[in-house]
């Protein structure tokens, strides 16, 4: 630690002080102050000689006696890698690089791994420290690997129970609690199995996922079928949605205004396409809002932020700028197309379907206002005539691209 490491943001184990290398315990030693939580300052306590502080509600409100220290030798210690769903990262936007080191000790999720004999680099880990368990649903497929980071003793049964009624009531479950430490326990079960009911706080569920025949399995790729959106015949068909998508052309950390969202379906598969993408959807009707929220939550989205109210009117300073734009409702009104145009950031795509000659007109005006592509969009489906069958034309979707220079 140099003169202007003030900062030192520490892992530390179930095994405590004795897990921690030389220089770690030499940091805590020598700290006018030590912050964690109630289990991490006990698990450390053999070391701490100066001040502690244990980590308020909400945790933001120590980052002031923390900065406050600036220039003291102060010690944060966090659960194994501080910067793998930790407070690292959280600390290293407040501080200078120069300011602070970082050692961190194995993560529960690499001695998880461990114990199982599992690949980490093909293992996706899926935090349910407090987001929803729905966010397991779009990785469940057969013989799908899945490390999951509890919120308590309550996570393990909502995941039996959530992989039950999505068909994988076959997975195999394993039980790991507090691992690294003296009290280290693993247990091997199945979801049709009893949970025990003395599961530690600090656990990890590892998943072997086997899809029963019917199980809801979410594909990779956009254009799911209607019927996995509860709907009122407000939804951008999939054929013309997996066309729709491909023209929003989604990438890591991009946010969608999805205008007029009605089921919500083309939000929802944005945020499908990558785990880090956000989409604020909005809607006039209150009653397609909340079916929107409910078929994010099914489809395991459940961070899709819908709101209610009319474009543009709707739309304020306070939405932050989005990187595309969908307008599924409302696009006859001039007015809506340019609210969303003039939002988008540069190199920001908009997307706009009509089947209506009136809302067509608006998208020619767009066109000849912003650029852009038209492309028109015709489906025919199969259909029963009398005994014998023919394909019936579904309504031509007329749909504007613009790319905002």
């Amino acid at each position: 630690m140099t003169q202007s490491h003030w900062l030192s943001i520490l892992g530390i184990g179930e095994d405590g002080v004795e897990g921690l290398s030389a220089i770690a315990r030499g940091l805590i030693a020598g700290a006018s102050l030590v912050v964690g939580g109630a289990r991490h300052l006990r698990l450390a306590a053999p070391l701490i000689a100066g001040e502690t502080m244990a980590w308020p509600n909400p945790i933001d409100d120590a980052f002031p006696t923390i900065l406050a220290h600036r220039g003291e030798s102060v010690v944060v210690l966090a659960s194994g890698d501080p910067f793998f769903h930790g407070i690292g990262s959280s600390l290293a936007r407040l501080v200078g690089r120069d300011e602070f080191i970082c050692l961190p000790v194995p993560s529960c999720v690499s001695l998880a791994v461990a114990r199982l004999g599992w690949a980490l680099q093909d293992t996706p880990v899926i935090s349910c420290c407090g987001p929803p368990v729905a966010r397991l649903i779009p990785h469940l497929h057969e013989d799908a690997r899945l490390l999951v980071l509890s919120a308590d003793a309550t996570t393990p049964p909502a995941v039996a129970a959530l992989l039950r009624g999505r068909g994988f009531g076959h997975s195999r479950l394993h039980l790991l609690e507090a691992l690294g430490g003296p009290d280290e326990r693993y247990r091997q079960l199945t979801v049709a199995d009893v949970l025990p009911d003395d599961i530690a706080a600090l656990n990890l569920i590892a998943i072997e996922a086997r899809a029963e025949p019917g199980a809801v399995i979410i594909p990779c790729i956009p254009g799911l079928p209607d019927s996995m959106f509860a709907h009122d015949g407000q939804i951008t068909k999939h054929e013309i949605r997996a066309a729709t998508l491909a023209a929003l052309a989604p990438t890591p950390r991009a946010l969608l205004w999805d205008i007029g969202c009605g089921s919500g379906s083309v939000s929802i598969e944005w945020l499908l396409a990558h785990p880090a993408n956000r989409a604020i959807a909005l809607d006039r009707d209150e009653t397609r809002a909340v079916r929107a929220r409910g078929n994010a939550l099914l489809l395991g989205v459940p961070s899709l932020d819908v709101r209610i109210g009319t474009a543009p009117g709707a739309i304020d300073d306070a939405w932050p700028r989005p990187d595309a734009v969908f307008i599924g409702g409302g696009a006859q009104i001039p007015d809506v197309i340019d609210a969303g145009w003039n939002a988008l950031r540069p190199g920001g795509r908009i997307v706009v379907n009509a089947v209506t000659i009136e809302t067509e007109a608006a998208l020619f005006a767009a066109h000849k206002a912003y650029g852009g592509t038209l492309t028109r969009l015709a489906i025919d489906r199969l259909d029963s005539l009398g005994h014998l069958h023919g394909f019936r034309p579904a309504m031509t979707v007329t749909q504007w691209r613009g790319v905002k220079p």
